[in-house]
Formats: structure tokens, C-alpha cells, sequence
């Protein structure tokens, strides 16, 4: 008989991708990152418990092109500074992917809100312009031209928080309790550029980063660097808590009370 690709694999070929994945080289990406002051009790709202709100009322964007062989993938993100305990990082509210495949393992494996989108970085000599859309609405947009070149920073390591759920079929909840995922990642940077410009944040229903007004610039770069990761579950989280927060992840709020078909077995 030919071959059934969707038929089970053997025990070798599951270890041999295992070892491919894990084997992986340094993949670099050149990106804006926008760090700006917005209000306290907006970035105190968007945080479900147990996180809180940072020392200071920072959002960030990351708006990257990523260089993976085979296929360029645009990746981005709007985060807000949290803690967790002593813990300092960042949580994300969305994070924009232009490849199906960028989704899969972030969003099944550590719970990143992850969703497809228009991701675009561009220069022209000084000029950049660096853009996150989706629905047709460039919802984050950063315009700017570099002016400096900055000393490298050493090796950094940088904490995301991300909640990891699963539906309920029926529709009332979740399928098991939620858990909060620490997500580390090992940055090394090979090139950072200063630029003088702005954030600009467009009005989108499904992606209302405009809640989170820009108050003032922090940090505005262009850099080259090269990131890996690994999580891990920091504990389990009420549902009770986390459920009114969990629209995040959706388009469309209701989606999440999506239940089986009526009459369905």
C-alpha cells in the first residue's frame, strides 16, 4: 500500500523532527521596536489577575521581518508592561502574524495571542516606516528616520506572560483550569539604529490598541537581533477571572461561546 500521509508516524521519524527542531540555527530579524508612556488605569485594565500593572505605564511595539529560510515571515506585537510577582515582563495583546505557520506552535503550545495579519517594515535610506494591519486597518504605524547608531547592548534575557486556555465545547467556559505561561527569551543584538519620529495608532474594532494613547516616546529603534525561547506554566489561574478578559484573543467576542452545533452528539 502507498504511503497514507495522514496516517500515524513512525517512533523515528518523530524523533527525528524533534532533534531537527531543537537543532535550530540563530535566525535573525530586522525590526522597530516603539516604547511609549501611555495612561495608568489603561494599561491597569487590559491586565487580567494575577498580573499588575508595571512600575511604569509602558506599551510597546515590535513590528519585525523576520529572515527564516525558505520564506520571509513579517512578525509583530503590542504588549503592555505587567509583572508577576517579582517577575517584570511583558503581556501581549496582540500579536500579528503574516504565515499560518507563525501561529500554530506559539498559540497551541504557549497560549501567544496570536493572529494572521499585515506585518511591514521598510527603508529607504534614513527613512523608515514600520506598519502592523489587519482587516485592511494599519492599526499601529511607525514613521521615522534614523539619526543615530547605538552601542550594542550585551545579551538580554526578557520575560512575556501569556495565558494559556482552551475553550469549552459547550460553550460555558473553559474545557480545564487556565494556566499563566512564562515565556523567556535569550535576545542578542548585532546592529541598533536611533530614530526621531512617531507612533501613530489607528481606530480598529478588532484591534483597539488606540485604547492606549501614546503620552510620550521612550524608546524608538531599528536593530537587527536574533531571539530564542522557552516557557513554562507559573500556575493555574481562576477561570472566573481570566474569563472576562479572554475577548482579547478574538475578533469577535462571542466567538469564544461559539458551542457544538444544536443536536450535535
Amino acid at each position: 500500500m502507498a504511503r497514507v500521509r495522514y496516517g500515524a508516524r513512525t517512533e523515528a521519524e518523530i524523533t527525528a523532527s524533534r532533534e531537527k527542531s531543537a537543532k535550530l540555527p540563530d535566525i535573525w530579524s530586522t525590526g522597530v521596536v516603539a516604547v511609549w508612556e501611555s495612561d495608568p488605569d489603561v494599561v491597569a485594565a487590559v491586565l487580567p489577575p494575577p498580573l499588575k500593572p508595571a512600575e511604569r505605564p509602558l506599551v510597546r511595539a515590535n513590528i519585525s521581518k523576520v529572515d527564516l529560510p525558505g520564506y520571509p515571515l513579517g512578525a509583530g506585537s503590542v504588549a503592555v508592561a505587567a509583572r508577576h510577582g517579582e517577575v517584570e515582563g511583558w503581556y501581549p495583546l496582540v500579536m500579528p502574524m503574516t504565515h499560518e505557520r507563525a501561529l500554530t506552535g506559539g498559540r497551541e503550545v504557549f497560549g501567544e495571542p496570536k493572529k494572521l495579519g499585515e506585518v511591514t517594515v521598510e527603508r529607504e535610506g534614513l527613512v523608515v516606516r514600520a506598519r502592523l494591519a489587519r482587516h485592511g486597518i494599519a492599526f499601529v504605524e511607525v514613521r521615522g528616520a534614523v539619526d543615530a547608531v547605538l552601542p550594542l547592548p550585551g545579551p538580554a534575557v526578557k520575560t512575556d506572560f501569556y495565558f494559556k486556555f482552551l475553550p469549552a465545547v459547550d460553550g460555558s467556559g473553559f474545557e480545564a483550569d487556565p494556566v499563566l505561561v512564562h515565556c523567556t527569551r535569550n535576545e542578542k543584538v548585532r546592529r541598533l539604529e536611533h530614530l526621531t519620529g512617531d507612533v501613530v495608532l489607528r481606530e480598529s474594532m478588532y484591534d483597539p490598541v488606540a485604547d492606549l494613547p501614546v503620552r510620550r516616546i521612550v524608546e524608538l529603534t531599528i536593530g537587527e537581533k536574533t531571539t530564542d525561547q522557552k516557557g513554562r506554566v507559573a500556575e493555574r489561574v481562576s477561570a472566573r477571572s481570566l474569563l472576562p478578559y479572554i475577548h482579547q484573543r478574538y475578533d469577535d467576542p462571542l466567538q469564544v461561546l461559539d458551542g457544538p452545533p444544536e443536536g450535535s452528539v
